[in-house]
């Protein structure tokens, strides 16, 4: 039978008010509603216009109120202009999930909904998301344009890939990226109107793997006016897109330049992993300002690059103080089980879903862990052929949670041990366990000869 866990006892106390200087806001798009307790002022719910300057008289009047403490809700983004006013006139601010403040119906009306919040702030039944200081939120709102300047412009990559597919020039055959060098000088030599195959294929780049013959057989194909026509404006788009993420590129250089370091300044720069790809210019330069921001060289660890580590910094700062312990960390990144147990029994396992970016980063970088010849890689490949791969990636985008946070919170160096070392660690774990289970059967586990086949002796 199999022994129970002891469970864990709650300590329940009755309701008691715990900020008794507690207000609520129902933030809207027009209109904010406001509601303190009562007795404050003659009205205890008052109605604000959404402009900067009435945001203003709404402080004051809190501030009349005699009001320490906040709660709003995360209404779209326009809470955001009135939590930066109140946070900067000394408020405590707490910006509250939606998801937590609909649990009970029939309040939908603005006023009450703001005496609802301020209700259940007042006995401490809220708690507050997490909201990185001043010059991450700078950093992160940057990081978040880039990204989207990279889907748009992937966008016009597809279309680009439409029309020679059209014109039958399976140049993407042949090119693994028709953005490389390679792709993108006969790319933009057929828009400048070059259609020999022969003379297009002189642009091959000497480190293209495909020869010039299959390149120029890829480039047989129907040349059409409204096709050309449409590759050209694909060009230009992609040339425009890729011209605002080098600028957010150098805003953001400037921003690290400006971040105050937690190290002393002159620390010394990351230097390259050995066994890892050369780092291009760029994501060197990148990997330097975020050592320089963090203390850490975040990307020694396997399977993240710089992109992924500045993704990762730009949603959860780099003061891991913002979390207690490491569980507190991966449980907020929604990378730890989500057990739900009625009468003993687990009915539902599994992560919770989210859109939380840093948790994305991390679920890519533990899927690039396929091949790599590492601990992490080693614990990726023995997961995925346990209990699959959608799993797999979770678990290990948790550990690379974990030595995140670590590495932030102690400012020690990573240190991969290898996959040899976590192969040998794991047949030391099988052989205790087996031995364990020997003993149970009154057997003792020797090891074998290669001339001979194990055997238990009793």
């Amino acid at each position: 039978m199999k022994k129970q866990q002891p469970k864990q006892k709650v300590e329940m106390n009755a309701l008691e008010q715990i900020n008794i200087n507690a207000a609520g806001i129902d933030v809207g798009s027009e209109e904010m509603y406001v509601a303190v307790p009562p007795g404050r002022d003659a009205e205890s719910v008052r109605c604000f216009p959404a402009f900067t300057v009435d945001l203003q008289k709404l402080a004051d009047w809190l501030k009349s109120c005699g009001i320490d403490t906040v709660a709003m809700e995360s209404t779209g983004v326009y809470w955001i202009p009135l939590f930066e006013i109140l946070e900067k006139r000394g408020f405590q601010v707490y910006l509250v999930n939606v998801r937590n403040l609909k649990n009970v119906s029939g309040r939908k009306t603005d006023v009450l909904d703001c005496q609802w919040i301020q209700q259940l702030h007042t006995y401490g039944l809220l708690q507050p998301s997490f909201r990185p200081p001043g010059e991450i939120v700078a950093i992160r709102t940057i990081v978040r344009q880039r990204d989207m300047l990279v889907e748009y412009r992937s966008a016009h990559i597809q279309h680009m890939q439409k029309a020679l597919t059209q014109m039958n020039l399976r140049l993407s055959n042949v090119l693994s990226d028709i953005t490389g060098v390679t792709g993108m000088q006969i790319i933009r030599a057929i828009v400048a109107g070059e259609r020999n195959p022969k003379v297009l294929a002189e642009f091959r780049d000497g480190r293209c793997k495909k020869s010039e013959a299959e390149i120029i057989k890829s480039l047989e194909g129907h040349y059409k006016r409204e096709q050309i026509f449409a590759l050209k404006q694909a060009v230009e788009l992609y040339d425009f897109y890729d011209q605002q993420i080098q600028a957010c590129n150098r805003e953001l250089e400037v921003m690290y330049k400006e971040f105050d370091p937690p190290q002393a300044p002159g620390t010394p720069p990351p230097t390259p992993k050995q066994g890892k790809p050369c780092r291009s210019k760029s994501s060197l330069e990148l990997a330097t300002s975020l050592y320089r921001m963090t203390g850490v060289d975040l990307t020694q660890i396997d399977g993240v690059n710089a992109l992924t580590i500045q993704k990762v910094l730009s949603e959860t700062g780099t003061d891991m103080s913002k979390w207690p312990t490491v569980k507190h960390f991966v449980s907020w990144l929604r990378l730890c089980p989500n057990n739900k147990i009625t009468g003993g029994k687990v009915i539902r396992t599994g992560v919770l879903p989210t859109q939380n970016r840093a948790n994305t980063a991390l679920r890519i970088a533990a899927s690039s862990l396929k091949h790599s010849d590492s601990a992490l890689g080693a614990y990726f490949r023995r997961l995925r052929a346990r209990i699959g791969a959608p799993a797999a990636i979770t678990a290990t985008a948790h550990k690379l949670a974990r030595i995140i946070y670590s590495m932030l919170r102690d400012h020690k160096p990573y240190h991969d041990c290898g996959s040899d070392y976590f192969e040998e660690q794991q047949r030391a774990i099988a052989i205790r366990n087996l031995s364990r289970k020997a003993a149970k059967l009154g057997l003792r586990l020797e090891p074998s000869t290669p001339s001979t086949a194990p055997e238990f002796v009793s």
